[in-house]
This record gives C-alpha cells, sequence and structure tokens, in this order.
C-alpha cells in the first residue's frame, strides 16, 4: 500500500516557499475579509454573531442561495476534484458518473430530514438535542460519539489528505502542513459562527468553481490535448499502454467497470453518513428560512453533480494519455501507483499543460476544498460540545453568553485534536484510498436509528442505544472477516481493496435498522407522541425577557419590531420567533400573538407587554396542552415542502442509481460522437453550478448586500467629511 510511506514526495511543482506564503496569506485573506463582513453584518443588518442563536443556527434567517452555497461547499471536498481525477486514472470514465451519483441522493435525503425537523422539532440546535428528547442521557452519549466520530474522522482525513498532497508538489513538511491548514479558519469562526462559514462557504463555492472551469477548459484547449475530439483519438491511440483488468476489453472509455462499481458503492455509503451523521448539515438546515431548505438542499445537489463528472473525465484521461510523454513532470521516470494514490495526477497534469501559474490555482483551489471542510466542521463540533455536552452535563444553566465562550473554546480545542489525529493517520500509514474504504464502516451504523427518530414512532430507547453499537461491530467484523478470508491475512494492504470494504460498508449501513426492528418488537405496545419534541425551546438568553434591564438580554434578544419589518419585506417568511411552553399563558396573550403569525407566516413575535418568559417548569406541562410555534399556514407550507422532498430524493435515486447508469453498464465501448456528447454535458454542468450557487445567491440576498453596501457607503462618507474639516 502506498500509505505505508511516510507520504509521497514526487516531483517538486512548487518551492516550499511559496507553499508556506500561499498556505498563511491565504488564510490571513480570508479571516480579513470575514471578520470585515461580520462587523457590516452587526452593524448595518442587524446580525450579531454574540448570540448563541446567530452563532448555531444564524437566526434561522438563511435564504435559498446563500443555503445552497453553503451545503455545496460543504460538500465539495478534496475527494470530488483532486481524487475523482485520480481513481479515473485508475479505473477510467465510470467513476467520475459514479463519484456524481454517489454525491446527489444524500443531500436529496437530507432535504427531507431537514424540513421534517423544522416541523416536528422547529427549535432544535443539533441533531443530538432530539435524540436527548426522545434517548435520554445514554442514547445521548452513544449519538454524541458517534457524530463526533463521523466529524473528527472525516475531518482530519481531509487534513490528512491535503498535507500528504502539499508534501508531494512542494517537498513542505506534512507536519507544518497539517497545522497550517486549520489555523487560519479558526480565527474567522470562532468569532464569526455558523453565518461566517456561511459567508466562506460562498466565498470558497465562488473561487473553487471559477479555478475548476479554468482547468477544465484550459486543459481541454490545449494543443497538446485538442479538444473532445483529440482527447478521444489521444485515449483510443494509447488503448494498449493503459488497459484495465475488470473493464470490458480493458478500456478507459466503458461504464462497464467491476471496480469503478464496487468504489463507488463504498463511496455512497460513506457520503450518506457524512451527510446524515455530520451536524453541519443538519445545522444548515436549522438555519435555512422555512421555505428555503428543500429548495436551497436540492439546487445544490444537482449543481455538486458536474464537478467530479466533468472535472475528473478531463483531467482523469487526460493524465492517462500524456502521462508517458515528455511534457508530463515525472517522464522519464514511471508515474506510480503510490503517486496516483497520493492524489498527485492533477497537480501533474496541471503543470504539465498550464504550468506555473496553474500551480499556483491549483494550490489555491485546495486551500478553499480544505477550509470549507474544516470550518463547518468546527461550528458543528463546537455546537455538540456546547450544547449537548456542556450545558447539558457541566453547567445546565449556563447563560447564553457563556455557552458562547464554550464555543469558541470548543472551536480551537477541536482544531487541535483533529490536528493531531490527522498526524497520527499519517505516521500511521493510511492514505486517503485506505481511508475511503474505512469511513463507511465506523459512520454508517448511527444513520438509520437516527433517520427513524423522527420517522418512526416505534424505535424504542433500548433500540436506539443497541442498534448502533451492534451495527458497528457487526461491519467490522465482515469487513475484517472478508479480507482474512479472501486474501489470508488482515493488514493495512487487504483491508484497502474493494469487496472486503463493500462487504463491511452493507453491514454497517443495514444491520442496525433490523437490530432496531427486532428489539423494538420487544415493547410493541410503544409509540412516541412528536408532540414531545417542541419541547426544546431557543436558547433561554435569546428569548425575551421583558422585566430585565442588563444590556446583555437586550443584546441577545431578536425581538427588535425594525429587524422583523424588514426581514419580512425582504423574504416573505420570517424565521420562527420564541415559542414558550408554559402552561399559564392566558387567552389574550395568544390572541395578541395571533397576528404577527399571520403576517410572518409563522413568527411568533411577541407583542409588548404580552410576552411572558418560558416557564422553568416547561417540561411539565401536560402533552395536550402543548401548542406548535408555527402557525397552520406555515405548518401547510412546511408538509408541501416535506412532500416535494421525498418526491426530488425518488426522482434523483431512480435517474442516478438506475435509469441513468445501468443501461450503460454492458460491453460497450463509447464511440467518438457519444464521448465528445457525454463530456460536453458534463462540462457544462460545471456552468450551471456556478450560476446555482454563486450567481444566485448574489441575486437572492441582493437586499441584504444593498443595505450593506448603503450602510458602508454612509460610513465611509461621515469619515471622509471629518477628514476633510
Amino acid at each position: 500500500m502506498s500509505g505505508l510511506a511516510l507520504g509521497v514526495h514526487g516531483v517538486t511543482l512548487v518551492p516550499q516557499g511559496t507553499g508556506y506564503g500561499l498556505l498563511i496569506g491565504l488564510g490571513v485573506a480570508f479571516c480579513a475579509v470575514i471578520l470585515v463582513a461580520i462587523k457590516i453584518q452587526k452593524a448595518y443588518l442587524s446580525e450579531d454573531s454574540g448570540t448563541s442563536e446567530m452563532f448555531m443556527v444564524a437566526n434561522r434567517s438563511v435564504g435559498v442561495g446563500l443555503t445552497a452555497s453553503a451545503v455545496f461547499s460543504s460538500w465539495m471536498w478534496i475527494n470530488e476534484t483532486v481524487f475523482a481525477a485520480a481513481m479515473c486514472y485508475r479505473f477510467g470514465l465510470a467513476v467520475p458518473l459514479w463519484w456524481a451519483t454517489g454525491l446527489c441522493f444524500q443531500i436529496c435525503l437530507m432535504a427531507a430530514l431537514g424540513v421534517l425537523a423544522k416541523i416536528r422539532v422547529p427549535y432544535a440546535h443539533t441533531s443530538l438535542e432530539i435524540i436527548k428528547m426522545r434517548y435520554g442521557k445514554i442514547g445521548h452519549v452513544v449519538f454524541i460519539i458517534l457524530n463526533l466520530t463521523n466529524n473528527v474522522f472525516g475531518c482530519a482525513s481531509m487534513i490528512l489528505t491535503g498535507s500528504q498532497l502539499i508534501f508531494g508538489i512542494s517537498g513542505m513538511h506534512f507536519v507544518a502542513a497539517t497545522v497550517l491548514i486549520p489555523l487560519g479558519v479558526v480565527l474567522y469562526t470562532a468569532v464569526g459562527g455558523l453565518k461566517a462559514t456561511f459567508l466562506t462557504d460562498y466565498l470558497h463555492t465562488t473561487v473553487a468553481l471559477v479555478l475548476i472551469m479554468y482547468f477544465t477548459l484550459s486543459i481541454l484547449t490545449h494543443e497538446a490535448v485538442g479538444g473532445l475530439g483529440g482527447l478521444y483519438d489521444k485515449v483510443m491511440a494509447t488503448a494498449a499502454d493503459n488497459y484495465i483488468p475488470g473493464n470490458f476489453e480493458g478500456s478507459l472509455l466503458t461504464m462497464k467497470s467491476k471496480d469503478a462499481i464496487i468504489w463507488g458503492l463504498i463511496l455512497k455509503f460513506g457520503n450518506l453518513a457524512l451527510v446524515v451523521m455530520d451536524t453541519a448539515f443538519w445545522q444548515k438546515s436549522f438555519a435555512s428560512e422555512v421555505s428555503a431548505t428543500v429548495p436551497g438542499y436540492n439546487l445544490a445537489a444537482i449543481a455538486i453533480f458536474g464537478i467530479p463528472w466533468g472535472l475528473g473525465t478531463v483531467i482523469g484521461l487526460t493524465a492517462r494519455a500524456i502521462h508517458n510523454t515528455p511534457i508530463f513532470p515525472s517522464y522519464p521516470g514511471t508515474f506510480t501507483t503510490a503517486e496516483v494514490n497520493a492524489g498527485l495526477v492533477m497537480p501533474y497534469t496541471v503543470k504539465a499543460l498550464i504550468g506555473d501559474q496553474g500551480i499556483v490555482a491549483f494550490f489555491v483551489l485546495l486551500f478553499m476544498a480544505l477550509t470549507s471542510t474544516v470550518s463547518s466542521s468546527m461550528i458543528a463540533v463546537s455546537s455538540i460540545l456546547s450544547f449537548d455536552v456542556y450545558k447539558n452535563y457541566i453547567n445546565p444553566k449556563a447563560s447564553d453568553k457563556r455557552l458562547l465562550k464554550v464555543s469558541h473554546i470548543a472551536v480551537v480545542a477541536h482544531a487541535i485534536f483533529i490536528t493531531a489525529v490527522a498526524l497520527a493517520l499519517n505516521y500511521g500509514g493510511a492514505d486517503m484510498t485506505w481511508i475511503g474504504y474505512f469511513r463507511p464502516i465506523i459512520s454508517c451504523p448511527g444513520i438509520i436509528p437516527l433517520a427513524l427518530t423522527l420517522c418512526w414512532k416505534g424505535q424504542t430507547r433500548l433500540a436506539a442505544i443497541l442498534a448502533p453499537i451492534l451495527g458497528f461491530f457487526t461491519g467490522l467484523a465482515i469487513w475484517l472477516a472478508t479480507a482474512r478470508a479472501l486474501y489470508g491475512t488482515i493488514t493495512l494492504t487487504t483491508t484497502e481493496q474493494g469487496l472486503p470494504a463493500l462487504y463491511g460498508a452493507c453491514g454497517s449501513l443495514f444491520a442496525p435498522a433490523i437490530y432496531s426492528v427486532l428489539i423494538s418488537r420487544f415493547q410493541p405496545d410503544y409509540s412516541f407522541d412528536w408532540r414531545e419534541f417542541l419541547r426544546i425551546e431557543l436558547a433561554p438568553e435569546y428569548q425575551i425577557h421583558p422585566n430585565e434591564s442588563s444590556e446583555d438580554s437586550e443584546e441577545s434578544s431578536i425581538s427588535d419590531e425594525k429587524k422583523d419589518a424588514s426581514r419580512a419585506d425582504d423574504k416573505g417568511v420570517m424565521s420562527p420567533g420564541p415559542a414558550y411552553l408554559s402552561g399559564d399563558e392566558t387567552p389574550a396573550s395568544r390572541d395578541a400573538i395571533e397576528p404577527s403569525h399571520a403576517a410572518g407566516h409563522g413568527t411568533s413575535s411577541i407583542v409588548p407587554g404580552t410576552e411572558k418568559a418560558p416557564n422553568k417548569n416547561a417540561t411539565a406541562i401536560p402533552i395536550d396542552e402543548i401548542q406548535h410555534p408555527f402557525s397552520a399556514d406555515t405548518l401547510q407550507q412546511l408538509r408541501r415542502w416535506y412532500k416535494i422532498a421525498w418526491g426530488v430524493f425518488a426522482f434523483v435515486v431512480l435517474v442516478t442509481f438506475v435509469a441513468w447508469p445501468m443501461p450503460l453498464y454492458r460491453d460497450y465501448v463509447f464511440t467518438k460522437p457519444f464521448f465528445r456528447g457525454w463530456t460536453a454535458v458534463a462540462v457544462a454542468w460545471q456552468f450551471f453550478a456556478f450560476l446555482a450557487v454563486a450567481v444566485y445567491p448574489l441575486y437572492d440576498g441582493r437586499r441584504e448586500i444593498a443595505k450593506g453596501a448603503r450602510g458602508v457607503w454612509r460610513a465611509a462618507g461621515a469619515l471622509f467629511g471629518k477628514w476633510k474639516r
């Protein structure tokens, strides 16, 4: 296995000094931009990251465009760019399509689960709050461990991959790269919270998509490639030298590839876990507006399809066509399997055809993909540690300000911890290929029990606790036993093979469903009442306290009437206000609140003089007295979006799993016209993605942008006037 060496140092493509300068410079530049944006938000848009609601869920006010951009950015890992090209180089053009189909359905599923969570748990901050409400402390702790493992392992593996890539192309020590990658992200994430990551996600997405289109078109139009037709001719001309065992006729240009479909299935399992078990995706759902969750998530799901498909196909096949020519960096030496597994296919191809400026651009793309992953992971883990660990088990009476401080500390602690884990994986001999095969086994066991928490009344507490634990050990046993049975021993090399990983992933994913049903049958009369979830309320300091005079309470409240009015004008649908579960609420107070429901489609803006702070004994309220905080119109709207979300999910699964790839899994090598049309659509999809997640968010947020710009202009004018005097 390539990863047994401590990284793979290939041909030096960029000097170490340049590598250090780019990593540090990009980190500082992005930090400065985001901190300025946060100041503008606070000064002119009434958005203050000094409250936990803003820090954790961005006041639940993020629109369609920014939601789509943030989800897209969180999902555009290094895999979708660098390793899609590497796996295309290994197995042919089937891999980029299977990779693309393995990215869509998870986001569509998360859209459905997200809107269901809005209906049933409107004021949740993390998915783990839902678990604790239904299954108690033991279930809560089990899922905390599962979520933290998924977040830490996924994020650390990305940092590991990035550090190995940087080491491979620049010679910079991987320890230095591992430390520098998350360093710049810590500051703007700790200060800005989730809304800062939404903004950085947008910037990451825009810059990365521009670079992806630049790489794709520059390589295709290079004279050494000769366009789509020229690429096809060169791949066919070198077919004898590029024979792929397991592919039909050993061709790179066929969808009938055994290894590609195994990799695609493993990728689907792993990616499903990375979405459903990642609190970052749940937070983005909680943070989005009522009408933004489903369209935002589905827009991102469709847009992401073109990234591995287009970029992976063009760069992977181009590398195969030119890797034995003098322009390739490794020539006249052999382009080794170790270098391929280390992800050096893309940087070598970029260096060969675009030159030094291409390598600098590749470095920027690498930085974008890495930091977007790290920032969303930091917020997700800090939310778990502050809300689910600190507030529940260390300081239940923690104020909003205290929770925010703990969140800041958690961001820094998480950065240190994932850096240590990445270093441990590197010294342990892991590379991205092994990690890609192992990740589904460790991350999948909690998927179905978590989904059933929102979808099935009959899942008992014991089932939710035991099913993921038993599922993990089942998947692990299948993985190791299959590796031993097929290859005679258990090593890093044998566990990196496709079939053991595929069987282990299937066990980890599906066994918990069987365990959950079987264990739940021991209590056939059990039925959970969904109204219990309505006991979860907003962070106390975020609710209205009319009798308090402290400045902190006033600053941490979002009940400002001017802000509500402007949000109603700009968005049409406002984020829900606090819903109090106090049993002594009077009919008069409910009548006073009702008009704002009609005007705000579910926003409970409390009329001064009628508001009440939450009852400390809210959990003792009879279930029949608990009312949903959303109006009937808002609930009807959410239920309509829920049906749409499941319809889109079913359509995407049928198209991307069956209707599109399956008819092509036959004895067929692409003809030249078919290949040209195939690749042209893949490249065009990148432009659609750019319009969807880079251009559309500007239109969607045009009013906020204009409002912020006017505020900055007035402030600059006032400052300039003072200077003149």
